[in-house]
């Protein structure tokens, strides 16, 4: 279901990419921003790992560094059927996880100090396990795609906004259809990325959830979370921004009316939706 919701929201961000592209420059125009696409994403599928790990401020470290976590890492690459990852420490008192890597042969686990001081190993595992499970799902190549058609329709409304600014509009579009196409086309396309990302999250939640078998202790590790971000949330800075949409929880704001425009689903119902599987595995 996750897989199929993913697909439809992607098409329709990609078909909008489209229409907005073909609403400037006609057909020409549609495939050229359809190919300017292409070409983002290709960069982002090959350096997007490196690139969220630096603004991360994610190093990487040795076995004999953190023995503890580099078992935890390599029992559940095993149970999940992919190679042992390579595994980064962040240094930060907000407790939080991600990955990144395109994909199993290339993947990074990464976690912060806080979450290695205030989860237990079973909720360690659950956590590791959620990040295999975005690697395993190539949830690192759909977000890239994701991200670089959103960020061009947002880009062609700029650069339609300002040619009618100075004149340079078509005279056969309406201007009341293009001023519609500035306002919604950016707006439509982060609702899309919006809705894929949180599909993923419950994906990779399922995921990590049947690899290791334990879903109980991955609902009380986002429990944890829930109170450990909100006691000590991380600096809102612009390179923590850019990949705010990796961990594993939101680093930043509380719960409540900002789910809205959030890039992960509410954790209240990813907690209940755990507590449900429970009884079925």
């Amino acid at each position: 279901m996750n897989f199929l919701k993913t697909t439809i929201l992607l098409a329709a961000l990609t078909g909008l990419l489209v229409a907005v592209g073909g609403f400037i420059g006609g057909t020409g125009g549609a495939i050229f921003f359809l190919l300017l696409a292409g070409v983002m994403n290709f960069f982002a599928y090959w350096f997007s790992d490196r690139v969220a790990l630096a603004m991360a401020g994610a190093r990487e470290i040795t076995e004999a560094e953190h023995p503890r976590l580099f078992q935890i890492v390599r029992e559940v690459a095993r149970a999940a059927g992919m190679p042992m990852p390579r595994v980064y420490i962040v240094e930060n008192a907000s407790p939080n996880a991600f990955a990144t890597g395109r994909d199993p042969q290339h993947a990074v686990v990464a976690v912060t100090t806080g979450i290695l001081r205030l989860l237990n190993e079973r909720e360690l595992r659950a956590v590791i396990g959620h990040e295999m499970g975005h690697v395993k799902n190539r949830d690192i190549l759909t977000s890239s795609i994701v991200a670089t058609i959103a960020g061009a329709i947002s880009m062609i409304a700029q650069v339609l906004m300002w040619s009618s600014i100075f004149g340079g509009r078509d005279r056969d579009q309406n201007p009341l259809v293009a001023l519609l196409v500035i306002l919604v086309a950016p707006i439509a396309a982060t609702l899309l990325q919006l809705g894929i990302s949180r599909s993923r999250e419950y994906a990779a939640d399922e995921t990590g959830a049947r690899v290791t078998r334990d879903p109980l202790a991955l609902a009380s590790a986002l429990e944890k979370l829930k109170m450990g971000i909100a006691a000590v949330p991380m600096e809102p800075t612009p390179a923590q921004e850019a990949v705010s949409a990796l961990y594993i929880a939101n680093p930043f704001r509380g719960e409540g009316l900002a789910n809205l425009f959030s890039t992960h689903p509410p954790l209240d119902e990813r907690i209940r939706r755990l507590r449900a599987m429970a009884g079925r595995i």
